[in-house]
């Protein structure tokens, strides 16, 4: 038996766009620490010269397509009294970054976990987005086939708190659009585009506005915020009701589509959901 007493796991956070954002303690953590786990060991090269670090450990990569395979290996480093250091590209690790494995290896295996906290997309576009940042719940990236995502924001039409999201930049204009037919043109919303960078850009409106401007395109790293539903829908949403909604208005002259998007808001349901009510009887 070693008496060998456990290193620790230090996650920490790194710039998301200027390097002067980089908490003072992650240079200090860079020369200390026995090992470096890197999402990027070239980005990770290229921090270390901005910040002007030399790292005293050895480097190692951590990314998706060897996180399960290096987890045993930096547990053992862990377990043998070594102190490791875990980096990824921007932001904090585990957050839609690797690190979970490595964090809930550490957990079950006594070893201790601290965090040097700092930049935070989730938290900036949160911030700077202008809607209410009291009840918030992250979401991470959605599903990228069309027929996933489209139940994955079904599921979250009567979601209350603020939303925030990955993107990528090239599906950012598919996902607004997506949004706006699951939850309402005007359901209000921001696209956060480089932030902290020299051209960051927060766009604010209704979904539906946002879906239109990003289809000319979008570059850079995105975060998205979205409004949660309303309190109570102003229409109850089962069957019966949201079929008879939908005649009365169009008893009153509306036309089928404006009756259909009208009915979907107030009941805070997909608008494709009513249609496929209304058309199936």
């Amino acid at each position: 038996m070693s008496n060998t007493e456990p290193g620790v796991l230090v996650l920490a956070a790194t710039p998301i766009g200027r390097v002067a954002d980089a908490p003072p303690r992650l240079a200090e953590e860079l020369a200390g620490a026995d090992v470096v786990a890197a999402e990027d060991t070239r980005r990770l090269k290229r921090l270390t010269g901005d910040l002007g670090v030399t790292v005293g450990g050895r480097i190692v990569s951590y990314f998706e397509g060897n996180e399960q395979q290096r987890t045993p290996v930096l547990l053992e480093a862990l377990l043998a009294g070594e102190r490791v250091l875990l980096v990824t590209d921007a932001g904090m690790p585990s957050v839609s970054d690797p690190g979970y494995r490595l964090v809930s290896a550490a957990v079950a295996a006594g070893v201790l976990v601290t965090a040097v906290p700092g930049p935070s997309a989730v938290l900036t576009a949160l911030a700077v987005s202008g809607l209410p940042v009291d009840r918030f719940c992250f979401e991470g990236f959605l599903p990228r086939k069309a027929g996933e995502r489209a139940r994955r924001l079904a599921a979250l039409a009567g979601e209350q708190r603020t939303m925030v999201f990955f993107e990528a930049p090239h599906r950012t204009a598919a996902t607004l659009a997506a949004m706006a037919e699951a939850w309402g043109d005007e359901r209000p919303g921001a696209v956060c585009r480089e932030l902290t960078k020299t051209h960051e850009e927060v766009r604010r409106g209704g979904l539906a506005e946002l879906a239109a401007w990003a289809s000319d395109g979008v570059r850079g790293e995105v975060t998205l915020v979205v409004a949660g539903a309303d309190d109570v829908p102003a229409i109850s949403t089962d069957e019966s009701t949201l079929r008879a909604a939908v005649a009365e208005r169009e008893d009153r002259g509306m036309s089928r589509k404006d009756a259909i998007v009208e009915v979907a808001k107030l009941a805070g349901v997909p608008k494709r959901d009513v249609y496929n009510l209304v058309h199936a009887s």
